[in-house]
């Protein structure tokens, strides 16, 4: 049995703990900065809780000695000293963030690292990455890689046609930062919340815009060898504009705080969630021009008699589906990793990563010229 230590206590990290001990392969150490946060998973088997600030990296590596790996689920701005952190103590380091800048970080740490660092192991980035670097082997020469994920209500029933369904804190990170995108065969920044396009799937309709931080490494992976490639947030219509008018308009972009408090205490959060991963790829194969889609939803449903939302599902067993094959060997043991490093079918059967292949997903790989 291996320890790990979770960092943060949330909705992912409380999910991350109950994936982990429920396994019964691992047992946890949970670290938040939070004592009432900590105090839902006080008492639980193979469960160790520890209130103390995260923002120290030689406190925290000397709280987290001997662990395996730490899997860090704290807010976007915490990654860096939690990556330290685990390069101090010489565990393996995962995270869940989709901030551009922290990541960069994290490479740097792991050039000289005696573990494996493998950040953005969450859903976007993350599992988008793995399904479009799959289909995009396939071709011959790549043209256009379109990688499109949302975590939706269900039953949306407000102006935003939107819920609170995961960090809050996320949600305005990529909608207010630089996005990455190869455009006409050029590595290039564009505008979050821009180039919208809208789309039908199952008869709904939805938008899509440009946010930051969904394509994880692809962009420099690619660089050089694909026409295009975008990553954008689906949400239903309207939810972009009205948005904007709070980012821009109101100014709250640079009034975040307040931004936040607004989300959170007038928009509810809500367990009926579903999410949807939509991946299409195009280029030449065998002399014709080609399309493969793969498409995905995933619904909230029970894991070990609780209620989980898609977004903690979908989230949590991704990071835990690649702390599992780098337990079992599947990974390498020591430098960088990316999402492309992982095989799509290593990681959909795996214990965790099977929650991505639930009986109602389709795979649809459709040739069009």
């Amino acid at each position: 049995m291996r320890k790990v230590a979770v960092i943060g206590a949330g909705k992912i990290g409380s999910t991350v703990v109950d994936l982990l001990t429920g396994s019964g392969s691992y047992e946890v150490l949970v670290l938040d900065q939070s004592a009432s946060a900590l105090k839902a998973l006080e008492g639980r088997h193979r469960v160790e809780t520890l209130a103390m600030a995260i923002d120290n990296p030689e406190a925290v590596a000397e709280r987290i000695k001997g662990c395996f790996a730490v899997v860090n689920c704290a807010p976007y701005h915490l990654t860096t000293a939690v990556a330290r952190a685990a390069k101090a103590a010489e565990a393996h380091y995962l995270d869940l963030t989709e901030d551009v800048a922290s990541s960069r970080v994290v490479r740097e740490l792991a050039k000289d690292s005696k573990t494996a660092f493998i950040p953005q192991c969450g859903l976007a980035p993350g599992f988008i990455t793995i399904a479009a670097w799959d289909l995009a082997k396939h071709f011959d020469e790549l043209h256009d890689v379109r990688l499109r994920v949302g975590a939706l209500p269900r039953y949306p029933s407000n102006a935003l046609n939107y819920n609170l369904t995961w960090s809050t804190d996320g949600v305005i990170n990529e909608y207010c930062e630089p996005c990455e995108a190869i455009v006409n065969g050029k590595l290039r920044e564009t505008p979050a919340m821009e180039e919208r396009e809208e789309f039908a799937l199952d008869g709904v309709t939805y938008e899509a815009f440009n946010t930051s931080g969904g394509l994880g490494t692809l962009c420099h992976t690619l660089d050089g060898k694909v026409r295009n490639l975008n990553y954008k947030t689906i949400r239903y219509p309207g939810h972009a504009a009205i948005f904007k008018a709070l980012l821009n308009d109101l100014n709250l972009r640079n009034r975040r705080d307040v931004l936040k408090d607004i989300l959170e205490n007038a928009v509810p959060a809500t367990m009926q969630d579903v999410v949807i991963v939509f991946v299409t790829v195009s280029g030449m194969k065998a002399g014709r021009l080609m399309q493969e889609t793969y498409v995905n939803k995933v619904y909230a449903q029970e894991i070990y008699g609780e209620l989980k939302s898609a977004i903690q599902i979908t989230t949590a067993g991704a990071i835990c589906a690649v702390l599992d094959m780098l337990a079992d060997g599947t990974l390498p043991s020591t430098g960088f990793i990316r999402q492309e490093d992982i095989a799509l079918p290593d990681f959909l059967a795996n214990r965790f990563g099977r929650y991505y292949a639930p009986q109602d997903a389709t795979l649809l790989r459709a040739a069009a010229e």
